[in-house]
């Protein structure tokens, strides 16, 4: 049987009802109206598919203060991340509470309303030191908070029109779509893999451990907003296909674009991205150094450590704790400090600074880092790229 739902339900906000789209679609001209950023269209998205399940709207202060304190709902069921929607200058008088706004993407279409239940004052020095553990606005988390309003809204929401893209639409999986892979194919116990950026060997090792303990394995690349500098979504696909075309039994595997924008909270992200991926029917979640962070913010098992604040039952899905994996040339294998007693000397380990220096050279990683397919795609991107800020 596959893991249940957070709350024990899939939400869905999402219209299919032509004439209450239609109604909706003539209504929405006379109500007051809210423009959503990049990671409010990304939460709204994943509000309405159901996979922040049990949330059907966006938080109202009585959440927002408990999710900020003690990492729960108002009804007590966990949840670590603040998921709230922001008023921008000149939003903020039209928008009441009891009044119905309408939402509307950065170009401007129709998306869907929100059933204002609340609206308050927000302090983002608070946020910042509760849910980042930090002020410091070289953090993208804070700097996002220093870019919008400080005041939010918060109630249920219907969606008539789903976030439109142009790419990766094979890939784009709903947890209700995902949910019936996994039951076609008569799967139970199901690893998540989290990831932003491409796998290397690392991750590939994490991967390959879980899969001898579950049915499957779902990875799932984080493909919403992230900041300046991680590698584009286009590039990760294709050294996603090149991987698992190569190395992975494709039987067992199942590549899903994960819709949701990164917030670089570290701890507290990796119970939230733990429990969404609980909705996707996903019954384990891989969680390996750093998972989540940003700079050196949050040590590097926090990640692991704050699960031990909740009781597993409440949780639900299963964390898989990973040490640093890293290649032992004396082992001649993939390795971590709990299996190999060898010095750093003798361990292969490239920081994300070192690669793109190496890159930035012409030189392609070295096969104890990352496969050979990988390190050809990554170089050729590194060159497209340098090329083209050249001109």
């Amino acid at each position: 049987m596959i893991i249940k739902p957070h709350g024990g339900r899939l939400v869905s906000r999402i219209l299919s009802d032509e004439e209450a789209i239609n109604k909706l679609d003539d209504d929405s001209s006379s109500m007051p109206r809210i423009t959503l950023n990049a990671r409010e269209l990304c939460d709204l998205e994943m509000i309405a598919t159901g996979a922040m399940s049990p949330l059907e709207g966006f938080m109202t202060r009585e959440d927002y203060d408990n999710v900020l304190e003690r990492m729960r709902l108002k009804t007590g069921l966990p949840w670590s991340l603040p998921v709230v929607l922001s008023l921008k200058a000149g939003e903020a008088d039209a928008v009441k509470e009891g009044s119905t706004a309408a939402l509307y993407d950065p170009e401007d279409r129709f998306l869907g309303v929100l059933f204002v239940e609340d609206k308050f004052t927000m302090d983002k020095q608070q946020e910042a030191e509760q849910v980042l553990k930090t002020t410091d606005d070289a953090h993208p988390g804070v700097k996002y908070l220093e870019s919008i309003g400080d005041t939010y809204v918060g109630g249920p929401i219907e969606v008539a029109h789903r976030p439109v893209y142009e790419e990766f639409n094979n890939f784009r999986l709903d947890p209700k779509e995902t949910r019936v892979l996994f039951k076609n194919k008569g799967w139970q116990r199901i690893a998540a893999f989290q990831t932003r950026n491409p796998i290397h060997r690392a991750h590939e090792y994490l991967q390959k451990c879980a899969l001898e303990m579950v049915d499957a394995l779902l990875i799932h690349p984080l493909m919403g907003e992230t900041k300046k500098g991680d590698i584009s979504g286009e590039v990760r696909i294709e050294c996603y296909l090149a991987l698992l075309n190569a190395y992975y039994p494709t039987d067992r595997v199942v590549l899903s674009i994960f819709p949701a924008a990164m917030r670089y909270a570290g701890p507290r992200e990796a119970i939230f991205h733990a429990l969404v991926r609980k909705n996707y029917g996903c019954s384990h979640f891989i969680v390996g150094r750093d998972h989540a962070g940003v700079g050196s913010y949050y040590g590097t098992y926090d990640a692991q450590k704050i699960f031990d604040e909740f009781e597993p039952e409440e949780l639900g899905v299963t964390p898989i704790f990973f040490d640093h994996a890293f290649f032992c040339k004396v082992c001649g294998n993939m390795a971590s400090s709990k299996t190999c007693p060898h010095g750093k000397e003798d361990r292969v380990f490239l920081s994300g600074t070192k690669v793109r220096e190496m890159l930035g050279r012409g030189e392609l990683p070295p096969v104890e880092f990352t496969r050979p397919e990988v390190a050809k795609i990554l170089l050729e991107d590194a060159q497209r790229r340098a090329k083209e800020s050249a001109q």
